[in-house]
């Protein structure tokens, strides 16, 4: 294997090849680099197949996996085995999605649990690290294609709004993919830095990025400052964008053909159908006055401008009243604006120009292509870290992830390698037994998915928990990283307040040659890495499962017919079988979807009868 040297001051690795920046949407991915000549941003375009490339991804009757413009044919087709909007579900769990659930055309299993959403195509399940992986392979593999050069390094961007399960989930989606993920932006940075502002180390200004996108929207004020941007706010919501403009046509038509909303949502065909319809409508509307189609000949898809502003007059409010929030929140006024940049296909609508520039009182800039735009500042952000621009000020990094240990020996990153530091972050956890009073916080150094491969840096316990059942203590770990790499690790039970912290150097005693060779391992490795990782979070959420419905039987018993708790008791032993004959994860997933679903009918049958009983004799007024 050829040596790789690693600049520690930034963590990137240091060799002759292009570094990418990449934009992961909720509709639209693309992939953007630095000219070496002109050393300007500029968006792939591979085969003439257009800088785009659609977020979608089928799976055919072969087991083949297609991504981009061939796999959207397929969304009115086949829309079972074709998956869109995933970034939406990127670090979700079923509970988080509510009332959205119906909204996709695919199965998304409910496992009545706060895990992490899986998406169930035949016989195969797929979380959405998996799925955004297969969009980033094939922006990687255009990039490699169009570029004649390999493509291992990338910067990724999120909304500003995406928490810190979903940055994570979104670092996992490209090691998968086999990129070293560099740095993972805002958005709204990337945008400022493609429209030039604050590459000048002297220029000081304050900027409002909006940005409408597919599934997310955000609204954040940013004060850059000698070269150095700062998030002063923040608002937004990652459920919505632009679908919900097309779910508001979608059921404009819906009613104006007096169709039955529940029976379109069953028929995929009609719903996917009703979706690419009123999406064209959106687009077209954007530079006409009326939109005119038909479904099959029969279903009137007819819709005029002014209507169209009117249905998503309460969507555009909803986002104006982020901007309110967010301006209260930097203790700002829109006069103290600078400038006022428009990202996400959706800021097309003249509405919505129209809207923002109102709010502010200035015209919203919207000069550079909104689609392709935080993709250039992606790619800008990689130029720096390759080391290319010496005139922005990059802070100090942590050349390798900190994080803990959780079930099955797994790594649970809190600080991901190439944070900015000084800097403090922490997660959320609990007990996984019932009356657990104590809880082992072992703290890792590494970028391997299993921590026996990782460092050990400190452990403790964390003791006195009240004794309660499995799932309602709630701890949180934080980390905090001083900018002496001084890392201080605390856990605080919050419902007691019991707490207890220790604190670690966690560069102590590595080389840089020790820091280059995990970082080279972590690339090697990281396909496995993650396969073993999703084989053990199927085995622990299936042990979950177990726990969970042996408690649920014991407990209630007496309102289960004979029929039941042996229909039950033998889909657990299947599921104990596969787990003893060391199933593989779609073997595992497909024996807990299969108890699940047997169980659930009378889960809700015993839950209605408590709720009776705890009425029972109580007055309401």
């Amino acid at each position: 294997m050829a040596k790789v040297a690693i600049n520690l001051s930034t963590g990137a690795l240091q060799q002759e090849e292009v570094i990418v920046g990449i934009d992961l949407g909720t509709t639209n991915s693309l992939v953007a680099y630095i000219h070496p000549e002109d050393k300007k941003p500029i968006a792939i375009n591979d085969q003439g197949r257009g800088t785009i490339v659609p977020s979608v991804v089928h799976f055919t009757q072969q087991g083949e996996t297609i991504v981009g413009n061939e796999a959207k044919e397929y969304l009115t087709t086949d829309p079972a085995n074709t998956i869109y909007s995933v970034k939406r579900l990127l670090g979700k769990s079923y509970k988080d999605l509510g009332e959205h659930k119906d909204y996709f055309g695919y199965k998304i299993i409910d496992d009545d649990s706060e895990g992490l959403v899986k998406i169930r195509v035949k016989d195969k399940f797929y979380s959405p690290i998996e799925l955004s992986a297969e969009i980033l392979k094939e922006l990687r593999e255009r990039a490699e294609h169009s570029l004649k050069t390999p493509v291992n390094r990338a910067v990724i961007t999120v909304p500003a709004y995406f928490n810190d399960s979903q940055r994570q989930a979104t670092r996992d989606a490209g090691k998968l993919a086999g990129l070293e993920v560099l740095r993972i932006v805002n958005e709204p940075t990337a945008a400022a830095l493609a429209y030039g502002i604050g590459i000048d180390p002297n220029e000081e200004k304050t900027v409002a990025v909006y940005d409408l996108g597919g599934g997310t929207f955000d609204i954040s004020i940013l004060s850059i400052h000698q070269g150095i941007f700062e998030v002063l706010s923040t608002n937004g919501d990652t459920y919505l964008g632009g679908d919900d403009f097309d779910r508001a046509i979608i059921n404009h038509w819906i009613q104006n053909n007096e169709l039955i909303a529940d029976t379109v949502n069953q028929d995929k065909h009609l719903s996917q159908e009703l979706r690419l319809k009123a999406e064209e409508a959106k687009k077209t509307l954007s530079s006409q006055e009326v939109y005119t189609s038909t479904i099959n000949g029969k279903l009137d898809c007819h819709l005029e401008r002014h209507t169209f502003e009117t249905l998503i007059a309460p969507i555009v409010a909803r986002t104006m009243e982020s901007c309110k929030q967010a301006m209260a929140d930097a203790k700002m006024k829109p006069e103290q604006i600078d400038a006022v940049i428009m990202v996400g296909g959706s800021t097309r609508v003249p509405m919505v120009f129209e809207a923002v520039s109102e709010f502010f009182g200035k015209p919203a800039n919207n000069s550079l292509n909104p689609d392709e735009v935080v993709a250039l500042g992606a790619a800008i952000q990689a130029d720096i870290l390759a080391g290319n621009r010496k005139d922005i000020l990059l802070l100090d990094v942590t050349p390798l992830t900190l994080g803990i240990e959780t079930m099955g020996g797994l790594m649970d990153p809190i600080i991901p390698r190439n944070s900015k530091i000084p800097t403090k972050a922490g997660r959320q956890y609990t007990t996984s037994v019932d009356g657990q009073v104590n809880m082992k916080i072992s703290v890792y150094q590494g970028e391997r998915d299993v921590v026996k491969e990782n460092r050990k840096l400190a452990e403790f316990d964390l003791k006195g928990i009240p004794a309660m059942p499995a799932g309602f203590p709630k701890v949180d770990v934080n980390f905090i990283l001083n900018a002496d790499g001084i890392l201080k690790v605390e856990a605080i039970e919050l419902r007691s307040g019991v707490r207890q912290e220790v604190e670690v150097k966690p560069q102590y005693g590595l080389t840089d040659q020790q820091v280059e060779q995990m970082l080279m391992d972590s690339i090697t490795h990281a396909k496995e890495d993650v396969a073993t990782r999703m084989q053990i979070e199927a085995r622990t959420a299936a042990e979950q499962m177990l726990y969970q419905v042996e408690r649920f039987v014991e407990k209630n018993g007496q309102h289960l017919t004979e029929e039941e708790i042996n229909l039950t008791r033998e889909n657990m032993q299947k599921l104990k079988d596969v787990l003893a004959a060391n199933g593989d994860k779609d073997a595992i997933y497909a024996a807990v979807d299969r108890l699940e679903e047997q169980t659930s009918p009378f889960a809700e049958r015993v839950m209605q009868i408590s709720i009776k009983q705890a009425m029972a004799g109580k007055k309401i007024e």
